[in-house]
């Protein structure tokens, strides 16, 4: 599976390197119209779908195909896609992922990964589709089990970004690629728990003006006062995640996510502190937690890590504690009625 700006090239490359495969591509231009353009093996098909979107053309078209073609598939998928749903969707489908390449461009990587042009103003997919240029091209690295740079080498803080937002994960050349190490990779963790660490890997060294913070507390943040900090994470920010507690939602965990301008919140889950029953909870979370147990409240906590590139550390640290409560909020917790902003934010699916 190849993901990415200009993803065309290093797909064709692999499919020629790799005899007797099938090469699927899908163009979402129209999709406004209902119309989507496939090509199998170069082989063009016109697609009418009675509900044009994104997951309609996953669901109906894409996922039937694959299960129908067999042996190895080398898919290129158009920008409106992303190998992370793609990859959700096919759980349960008879056929297995891999390698996820996805094809950074040097030239407009970084102004992608910073701003804030939703994926319909781009012209990419719906012109609904409110999803930014930056979630799309940050989430396709952070998935990745393999990274292919085109354009002239040397960018310091390209390379300084990609260390911090995909630590680890192997990069090549497409002047220079070699097609079998490319598909040699070993496959990664498909999908990050949201209760796991979130440094694994990280250098927190500052290199070529991009630094890493980390932000964490025990006390809860106020729903207000969090809205309104958030706007930190949006400006010179490649990268925010993390776990938040709101005091307004004593049991709710929730996820917090940010790629330049696009920023999304919702409920991943329930605190242990939360629930009597842990029968069913991974041994892994139970183990994550266990380590950092408070004896008031439990694993309830605040933990969130940023990619600055312009943005200064300091003020997003700043800007995070002030949205804390304060020790006479927190102690008339449940006498106080909060004005949630969050509470009416989507259910996100656990990682």
């Amino acid at each position: 599976m190849v993901a990415g700006m200009g993803a065309h090239g290093v797909a064709e490359e692999v499919w020629r390197a790799s005899p007797g495969s099938v090469l699927v591509r899908h163009d979402l231009s129209a999709l406004s119209s209902g119309l989507v353009r496939r090509w199998v093996d170069g082989v063009p098909t016109e697609l009418t779908l009675a509900h044009g979107c994104v997951s309609c053309t996953l669901r109906e078209d894409l996922l039937p195909l694959l299960a129908s073609l067999g042996g190895r598939v080398v898919l290129d998928l158009d920008p409106a896609l992303e190998p992370e749903a793609v990859c959700l969707a096919l759980v349960d489908e008879p056929v297995r992922v891999e390698t996820v390449v996805s094809v950074v461009d040097r030239a407009t990587w970084s102004v992608d990964a910073t701003g804030d042009a939703t994926l319909g103003e781009r012209g990419i997919g719906l012109p609904s589709d409110e999803r930014t240029v930056a979630q799309v091209v940050v989430g396709q690295v952070e998935f990745a089990d393999a990274l292919v740079l085109t354009g002239p080498a040397g960018d310091d803080v390209l390379t300084a970004v990609l260390d911090r937002v995909a630590p680890g994960t192997p990069r090549f050349e497409l002047s220079s690629l070699d097609v079998d190490a490319l598909l040699a990779v070993p496959v990664g963790r498909r999908f990050t728990p949201a209760f796991g660490p979130l440094l694994r890997g990280v250098p927190l060294e500052p290199a070529a003006g991009v630094s890493v913070v980390r932000f964490t507390a025990r006390r809860p943040f106020h729903p207000m006062r969090l809205h309104d900090a958030l706007d930190v994470l949006l400006d010179g920010v490649v990268r925010a995640r993390g776990r938040v507690w709101v005091i307004s939602q004593p049991s709710r965990v929730m996820w917090l996510e940010s790629a330049g301008g696009g920023l999304s919140v919702g409920a991943v889950g329930t605190w242990l502190a939360a629930q009597d029953d842990w029968s069913t909870v991974d041994s892994e979370r139970r183990a994550f937690a266990s380590l950092d147990w408070d004896p008031e409240f439990g694993d309830r906590g605040q933990e969130v890590v940023v990619v600055c590139l312009h943005a200064s550390g300091e003020s997003v640290l700043a800007a995070l504690e002030g949205a804390l409560v304060t020790d006479e909020e927190l102690a008339m917790g449940p006498e106080l009625e909060f004005v949630d902003p969050f509470s009416e934010w989507h259910e996100m699916e656990e990682l």
